[in-house]
């Protein structure tokens, strides 16, 4: 397997990568491979932070489905009646359908923004409020609704914006400390943070970010407050425990997180094939949950089976379109005649 990494990676001109591999319910391999920053030629390790992109967006799925068991949230109530320093505005979209909490998670909310490409270390970062406006200086426009919720399916970093921003007015607690005290701490995901920009001490654990072309990310990789869309920093190790929890959840092995009633509907189909924060494939003991993730200098990548407590997670510190990450999954998984 490591031959055959290496091997993809130098095909795909790929700086580093970290992996983690579940089987069983077990994580049985936990390396990296290549280079967290060429400049420095420091190598990666299993302890190396990459950014997870979009795969910030399940984790933090996670924690609001338990403020959902908490009663303190609704997926199905109008999440203006929760929202208190900012509300969704009302448009000629908005009249007679509202933005749920469901329809966030499943992207169905009609939302715009499906993604942000974050900020340069030493310019300024906006405030979340100033991402939710479009005001400078954010560098994307204002969060609105520009179809009829529940209309269609429509990829929407901006609903998780949104919904950090609900969790900040419902939790009172900023949203780093509530998803380390509620998601992350629980799991084992003791590596992973959502603090933006990273402290100094994590900072050090971090993988340099590198485009397409193998040039390095200005001062290493871009800042986002969009926390809940993109801002996660962790580790294949603690995705792979991500995939864990889920996969003991919706057995009913723990409800460290959520209950097995809740995993079950966060993996079911609400539309087109997405659940609440994962995709989903397969149907009966093959059905499988997964998400992928870009930001500026990282790609990532996890899946999961739900029968089975198998599963994979791949980080890399590079901007790939040629396919590695599906690929070397398929390739594990026939190693290990999943």
């Amino acid at each position: 397997m490591d031959a055959l990494i290496e091997a993809m990676m130098s095909k795909a001109k790929v700086t580093g990568l970290s992996l983690a591999i579940l089987h069983d319910g077990k994580i049985v391999k936990a390396k990296g491979y290549g280079m967290a920053d060429k400049d420095s030629h420091k190598p990666v390790t299993a302890d190396t932070l990459f950014q997870a992109a979009s795969i910030s967006k399940p984790v933090a799925a996670l924690g609001a489905l338990r403020l959902v068991e908490q009663k303190v949230l609704s997926l199905d109530a109008d999440v203006n009646t929760v929202l208190k320093k900012w509300k969704v505005p009302e448009n000629e979209f908005t009249k007679e359908k509202k933005v749920t909490l469901r329809g966030i998670l499943s992207h169905s909310a009609g939302i715009n923004g499906d993604h942000f490409d974050g900020y340069e270390d030493g310019k300024p970062v906006p405030e979340l409020m100033e991402v939710l406006n479009g005001k400078k200086p954010a560098n994307s426009p204002p969060i609105r609704v520009g179809c009829v919720p529940g209309s269609e399916w429509r990829y929407s970093g901006g609903g998780y914006v949104v919904l950090q921003q609900m969790m900040l007015d419902t939790t009172q607690k900023p949203f780093p400390s509530f998803m380390a005290e509620t998601v992350l701490g629980p799991l084992g995901m003791t590596s992973s943070t959502y603090e933006q920009p990273l402290p100094a001490a994590k900072a050090a654990l971090a993988a340099t970010g590198h485009y397409a072309d193998g040039t390095a990310v200005n001062g290493r990789w871009h800042i986002y407050p969009e926390m809940a869309a993109a801002g996660l920093w962790t580790t294949a190790t603690d995705l792979a425990r991500f995939v864990l929890g889920v996969n003991q959840a919706f057995a009913g092995e723990s409800q460290s997180v959520i209950s097995k009633a809740t995993a079950r509907q966060m993996l079911t189909v609400q539309r087109d094939d997405d659940g609440l924060g994962l995709f989903l494939a397969g149907k009966g003991e093959i059905l499988q949950f997964y998400h992928t993730g870009r930001n500026e200098g990282f790609d990532a990548y996890v899946i999961g089976c739900t029968y089975k407590a198998q599963g994979i997670a791949i980080l890399i510190n590079a901007n790939d379109s040629s396919g590695l990450l599906g690929d070397l999954a398929r390739e594990i998984a026939v190693m290990y005649g999943w």
